[in-house]
């Protein structure tokens, strides 16, 4: 497979959760769909970021209403909660920073959403990664600009 960078591999990743928000089918045949499409490059590292997400989505999603203030998950956009969900993933379960996580959600939510929604995301992430959520060794890089 294609050697791919992380944001590429991230991007394809939540091109995979995105699709699997639409489907009920297997993990499996979501990535042979994909394969078979052949529209963008994914990776073992992508598909395995994929799953992982998908597979702690209840607990993702209790974390993400925590930080949601104006809406409840279920009416929050499938662009912005397909990032939201790497992001939180990401920073919980990975050696990923936390700022790192955000801003390639932000840079995701920017390409494939709108201005608003992007805010959202923004300000969502911002919260969450300021919280105690967030381990304490990867929240100390965090800026309060967020």
């Amino acid at each position: 497979m294609a050697e791919l960078t992380r944001s590429h591999m991230r991007e394809a990743a939540f091109m995979l959760i995105f699709e699997k928000m639409f489907r009920d089918d297997s993990y499996d045949e979501i990535i042979e769909s994909a394969k078979a499409a052949d529209e963008y490059e994914f990776n073992e590292e992508a598909q395995q970021l994929f799953i992982n997400v998908c597979n702690n989505e209840t607990e993702l999603d209790a974390v993400i209403s925590e930080f949601s203030t104006t809406r409840s998950v279920s009416r929050i956009g499938k662009v912005s909660l397909a990032v939201i969900r790497i992001a939180v993933y990401e920073s919980i379960y990975t050696d990923i920073p936390v700022n790192i996580a955000v801003s390639e959600a932000v840079s995701l939510s920017e390409k494939y959403s709108l201005e608003t929604d992007t805010k959202f995301v923004n300000g969502l992430l911002g919260a969450f990664a300021r919280s105690e959520k967030v381990p304490a060794d990867k929240r100390d890089s965090v800026s309060p600009k967020a």
